[in-house]
């Protein structure tokens, strides 16, 4: 187990480029080369940025240029001596910088914080024809989690990255076996603790990350609001907000699929942004977990919508998800100790991590 972790997302187009690479290529190319323990490169189905340029697979002309997400994780003083190189390959989008805690080999049940009864975010690194008793290891985790009675699950499959420090990308002709996948799991503390050991058993080579979320929604039920954060620390550095919308595509509100009409409104209120990432399999409250099938009529697949903000601007933000997800879907707020936002004309936010004593760090 390792605790002092840190993990690094960047947010950008999938058109954006270098001066001599595609942005995505020039990204992934530093984690393969700096041997980073794992990345997963996304390739989101809508969003918008703080332009409000709409990104979505739902009009060809615009599908040409999707939302991509990369997600590396590793010791902090690794993700450190890729954030420089990183920061300068020239394109615009999202850099975040979050805590978090890896946990790999022999699995033991957590002692999540000094508060183990609050949630936590897990997420399972596993690859895209990882075998577990003969069935696809996304599965067989997703049903343990189920049963578990873990709060939901969504398996997001990455195109490129990194397992244990080798590059693996997915390409047209091959097996793509490694090509890795994330399973992001949210439950309460004692939950997550305990089924901990279980992963362990299942997978040959168990790879996980640990965070801490707070759980606001689930299945229309308010449970929490978005904690209110303190100002600038000691030094001056503020924390931003996350939310997190775990739902189904087959989900309608107002006439369109749920996810849309969040990403609808968020642009029309002003957000700053927002990303929606399809997952291929998952589950969320009571509901089994669920993909795509043959023979259905209308696609049933999880999806995830990530807004990050600053604190001030999350309440009418988390306003109009709650507002959408009045029947269905599960909502976490987290913490961001550390932005930065970059346009043709300017940067703002930075990576030096906000520490506050009131984080609700995992330790």
């Amino acid at each position: 187990m390792i605790d002092d972790c840190l993990k690094l997302t960047t947010y950008f187009g999938e058109r954006d480029r270098t001066d001599h690479a595609f942005v995505a290529d020039a990204i992934l190319d530093v984690y393969g080369r700096r041997r980073v323990e794992t990345s997963t490169l996304l390739r989101g189905a809508a969003g918008f940025g703080v332009k409000h340029h709409l990104r979505t697979d739902r009009l060809l002309t615009l599908s040409e240029d999707l939302p991509l997400v990369s997600i590396a994780v590793d010791r902090r003083e690794r993700i450190e001596a890729v954030l420089e190189e990183v920061k300068a390959i020239r394109r615009r989008g999202l850099i975040t910088l979050e805590r978090a805690r890896m946990l790999s080999g022999a699995l033991r049940p957590a002692d999540l914080a000094a508060e183990p009864s609050l949630p936590a975010k897990l997420t399972i690194y596993v690859g895209r024809q990882q075998k577990v008793y003969g069935m696809p290891a996304h599965l067989a985790v997703c049903d343990l989690l189920h049963r578990r009675g873990i709060a939901g699950a969504t398996v997001l499959l990455g195109v490129d990255g990194t397992a244990r420090g080798e590059r693996k990308r997915a390409r047209f002709f091959g097996r793509n076996a490694d090509v890795p996948m994330m399973i992001v799991a949210v439950g309460d503390g004692p939950r997550i603790a305990r089924v901990l050991p279980e992963l362990g058993g299942l997978l040959r080579h168990p790879l996980l990350s640990l965070e801490r979320v707070t759980v606001c929604k689930r299945d229309g039920e308010l449970l929490a609001r978005p904690p209110s954060l303190p100002g600038p620390d000691a030094e001056g550095l503020r924390q931003w907000q996350k939310l997190m919308v775990f739902g189904s595509e087959g989900t309608v509100v107002d006439g369109a699929a749920q996810h849309l009409t969040l990403i609808r409104r968020l642009r029309e209120s002003g957000a700053r942004g927002a990303t929606v990432l399809r997952g291929i399999w998952g589950f969320h409250g009571d509901h089994p977990p669920h993909g795509d099938r043959l023979l259905q009529l209308r696609r049933h697949v999880p999806v995830v919508t990530i807004v990050i903000d600053r604190p001030e601007a999350i309440d009418e933000s988390f306003a109009i998800i709650d507002d959408v997800t009045r029947e269905r879907g599960l909502v976490t707020s987290e913490i961001v100790p550390a932005l930065e936002a970059i346009t043709e004309e300017r940067r703002f936010g930075g990576l030096h991590l906000a520490r506050h004593t009131s984080d609700a760090d995992i330790r």
